[in-house]
Parts: structure tokens; sequence; C-alpha cells
């Protein structure tokens, strides 16, 4: 009788080890934050510092390869794709580190695949099939940083599945709102906007009559109402916060 209950007692722990493993396994929403939190500085990186982090960096990057988002909800598939991008956008430079600009990398967004959740896919295949074409938000795009100067600011913390939502509103917010993102002039009666707004007009126009509209849906002072909209040039340069 004892052997028998000890059996038994034997095939609960054995049966239990695998719950025990997946809950003291990494998070990787957590472990992705706490990254972002000691190399993301206002907006920008410290590529020098991240270099020493390039282990947890490239586990992150594998666990994009394996995740698994068969049971994910809409709002996880959504956290999920917004930081494969961006932990990709970060893997790449430091691949190619020191560098001035990924414009210098031949084929960053377009040729150079990565596996995303079992799937082989450039950056810009990641940002259009996986993010602007299914959710059709534009916010997206001041999500989205692709290691520029003239991207909105990175986020010292990642998208996560119960606040993907909101933290994709206070990010339109942020950059809507950064008189280096929108530049009003008044002298000019002009205000300049990014390139952002020109390259993927449609998507913001989906969502609003005019530029001007979509922008003051998230602003806190309405822009002037007969000032002109023109687009400064977008500034490639590397997000380096050295």
């Amino acid at each position: 009788m004892k052997n028998k209950i000890l059996c038994l007692a034997l095939v609960a722990i054995i049966l239990a080890l695998p719950a025990i493993h997946a809950t003291a396994a990494p998070d990787f929403y957590t472990t992705y934050t706490a990254l972002l939190q000691r190399h993301v500085h206002q907006g920008e990186v410290n590529y020098t510092t991240l270099q020493k982090d390039r282990t947890l960096l490239r586990q992150l990057v594998n666990q994009v390869a394996g995740y698994n988002l068969k049971e994910a909800s809409v709002a996880e598939k959504k956290a999920f794709y917004l930081n494969a991008y961006n932990l990709l956008v970060l893997d790449q430079v430091l691949a190619h580190y020191p560098l001035k600009s990924v414009m210098d990398v031949e084929g960053f967004f377009d040729r150079t695949q990565y596996k995303v959740a079992g799937e082989q896919l450039t950056l810009n295949e990641l940002e259009k099939q996986k993010l602007l074409q299914p959710y059709k938000d534009a916010r997206v795009h001041f999500a989205l940083v692709c290691a520029a100067k003239s991207c909105p600011p990175l986020r010292s913390q990642a998208f996560m599945p119960q606040s993907v939502e909101q933290q994709l509103q206070d990010q339109a917010k942020r950059a809507l709102n950064n008189p280096e993102f929108v530049k009003i002039q008044v002298n000019g009666k002009q205000v300049q906007i990014s390139e952002i707004f020109k390259w993927y007009k449609d998507d913001f126009l989906n969502e609003a009559e005019s530029i001007t509209a979509y922008i003051n849906k998230f602003r806190s002072t309405p822009l002037p109402a007969k000032y002109s909209l023109s687009y400064y040039t977008y500034n490639w340069q590397l997000n380096n916060a050295d």
C-alpha cells in the first residue's frame, strides 16, 4: 500500500513539472520590457550598452521565431507583432553596429527575412501583412520604430496584450503633440509634418476626412485651421542615445 501511495505521489510530481516550468519561464513581454528600460532613454536607444545584453536580445528573437499564436486573442496578436517589429529592428542594427543609418544596410526592410511565429517575413511584410492590413489602424505608424531620428520615440515598455489599445492611443497622442514631430511655424502660417503622412496617406484618410483632421483627433490643441501643411525631410540618422 505504501509503495502504491509513493508511486502515485511521484506521478503527481512528474505531471506537475511542465506546469511549474512554464510558470517559471521568463515571460516574453516582461523580459522585453526590462531590456527596453535598461537601454531606451527618452525614446532613443543606447546601442553601446545594448550590445552587452546581446545574449538576452537573441533569446527574445528566438522567442519571436517560435511564438505560438494559435490560441492568441486579437489583442495578443497585435501586441506581439508590434513588439516583434521593434525587437527585430534592434537586433539587425546591432548586427551591423556601429552604424550611422539603417539606410546604409542594403535590404534592411525589404530583403532580410526573420522567423516570426513560424513564418519567414521581412520587416516590410511584417508591418503590412501582420499589422496594417488586418487591423487598418493608422496608430500603428506611431508605434513601429525603424531606428531613425525621425521615427516616433521607442517606448521603454513592451506593448502588452491587456493594454495594447491604450498604449497605441498614448503613442499617437505623444507623437502628435510633440513639437519636434508636428512643427507649427507661426510666422509662415504652416505646419510641417512627418513624411509618414505622405507615404501612408491612405491609412490616415481611411480614418479621417483629411490629414489635419486625423492629427487633431489626438492633439490637445487643434492645428490652426488656415495653416498649410508641408513635409519636413525624414532624418534617417540612427536613433542612438550615445
